[in-house]
């Protein structure tokens, strides 16, 4: 006996079955794009630190390629421009960049409440949510001293009688754009910044 062959339009023997198949396949997608935004959430701060710890190994690269160059003596007027570095930085979620110098050491967020710590040859990036990560630049020993601009417009040393807040150089976030640094002379060689 031969089986009756009907057209495709008239064949609703699985009808029923196609909602409940397609409802199934949307709760399946739903739910492998929830995991996949869940995971993101989770990886997107790995991602960052290890994009954060990139950049800061360039800048460490960029200071230790100077030490050995030629500083600008700041007790003379005319001398030549020391050895100098452009470091470009994009970390608009840290609350500062610190060279040389630990400005928060209670950890608490304000950075005028306690004295800050030097910290040669060392670069700290601090996290919204407080975590602190210290990065070493190896070689010659490097003295960080933020930079201001004289009568002439040249860079020097900012020689302010507060001691503390003239150690070592510190960037509030959010960090982003180019930085410069230049190699001095005054007494011993300082790194200074030109921002």
């Amino acid at each position: 006996m031969k089986a009756k062959k009907t057209s495709f339009i008239k064949d609703t023997r699985a009808a029923d079955t196609i909602p409940l198949k397609m409802v199934f396949y949307l709760v399946i997608t739903g739910a492998v794009i929830f995991l996949m935004a869940f995971s993101w959430n989770s990886l997107s701060p790995v991602y960052s630190g290890t994009k954060d710890s990139k950049q800061i190994n360039d800048a460490s690269i960029e200071l230790m390629s100077i030490q050995n160059g030629y500083p600008r003596n700041l007790l003379e007027q005319n001398s030549p421009d020391g050895s100098t570095c452009t470091i470009k930085l994009s970390m608009p979620h840290i609350s500062y960049l610190a060279f040389g110098v630990d400005p928060d050491p209670d950890m608490d967020g304000d950075l005028t409440d306690t004295y800050w710590i030097q910290e040669n040859n060392t670069i700290i990036c601090q996290y919204g949510n407080g975590v602190k990560d210290r990065y070493h630049i190896d070689g010659n020993t490097i003295y960080f001293r933020k930079g201001i601009l004289d009568n002439n417009g040249k860079w020097i040393m900012d020689n302010n009688p507060d001691i503390n807040r003239s150690l070592g150089v510190v960037i509030k976030g959010p960090v982003e754009g180019d930085f410069d640094f230049e190699l001095v002379l005054e007494e011993k060689k300082y790194t200074i910044s030109c921002f």
